[in-house]
């Protein structure tokens, strides 16, 4: 006698999701809207760009007869003429030095602070925290007074140590900010295994959270490196000597209260941003890998 066996069931299988936003995939009533509002955005940051350049490319009696018409003829006029006006090549190297010396500055004592500050637990370290966050709050303006007594008291007025030492202590709270938030992110596993191998403090910050702070220190010297470069307030104030003289503030020197010269502003302005583009086009891929690796972190 023969046992008839029940026919397995067949498996189903699931169709495939169709994937959002790939070739031949209809974007939908939300998709459309949602890429119509980037372009206008865009377009909304791009054009004055455009304007600027366009601008800086025709001559100045073109742009005096039709402001906003497009250029019919090219020429490098006023870019040289603004090359030498506002003594580029020295101011240059003026603002690479200012610039840099603050990020070295405000990366190392944030970073020490940071860790410093993250890693402990005493009530010290809560009140020290909150006094960096206080200092987000404060105006430079308000301070500039007293600041420019205090760095002509000390003997650092007109010198460009004392513009570096304002810029550190200015960008240092939002520094602590960045490097304390990250270190209280790190399993507290890494000091023990550490003091295990009998490595110190100091040897503990080297070798084991110093690499770490990569992908923050990359999002600081994003917003230090634009905070300094385009300030314009500080060496105004505390630089007297015009070889000391940033790439912004020869910019501004250009400006006639009375008249206004497109064709001189806006060379020196575009002068001035040119590092910084050619600086974000070779660092593009590291400095977006750097903020989006903190923003993971944290």
């Amino acid at each position: 006698m023969t046992h008839a066996h029940p026919a397995p069931a067949r498996r189903t299988r699931k169709a495939p999701k169709a994937r959002r936003g790939g070739p031949g995939t209809p974007l939908g009533a939300k998709g459309i809207t949602a890429r119509v509002l980037g372009t206008l955005g865009v377009l909304v940051f791009v054009t004055p760009f455009l304007y600027a350049v366009s601008t800086s490319l025709r001559p100045a009696r073109d742009v005096a007869l039709d402001p906003v018409a497009l250029p019919t003829r090219i020429t490098f006029e006023n870019f040289t003429r603004v090359f030498s006006q506002i003594e580029y090549a020295r101011s240059l190297l003026n603002t690479l030095l200012i610039t840099g010396g603050t990020c070295v500055v405000v990366v190392l004592l944030g970073a020490m602070a940071g860790y410093a500050l993250g890693r402990s637990l005493r009530r010290w370290s809560v009140w020290t925290y909150r006094a960096f966050m206080a200092g987000l709050s404060v105006p430079f303006f308000v301070i500039i007074a007293p600041l420019y007594l205090l760095m002509r008291d000390l003997g650092l007025l007109g010198s460009m140590a004392g513009v570096i030492l304002i810029y550190a202590a200015g960008n240092l709270p939002i520094a602590v900010f960045f490097y304390t938030s990250f270190v209280r992110s790190i399993p507290d596993e890494l000091d023990e295994a550490a003091q295990l191998d009998g490595a110190g403090r100091l040897r503990t910050f080297v070798s084991i959270y110093l690499p770490l702070l990569g992908p923050v220190t990359a999002t600081l010297l994003l917003f230090v490196t634009l905070t300094v470069w385009n300030d314009l307030i500080v060496p105004l104030v505390f630089l007297q000597d015009a070889s000391q003289r940033t790439i912004m503030v020869n910019a501004y020197a250009l400006l006639d209260p009375k008249i206004a010269q497109p064709t001189d502003l806006f060379p020196a302005a575009l002068l001035g941003i040119l590092p910084l583009l050619v600086l974000f086009v070779f660092f593009q891929r590291r400095m977006v890998e750097g903020m989006s690796g903190g923003a993971v972190k944290g």
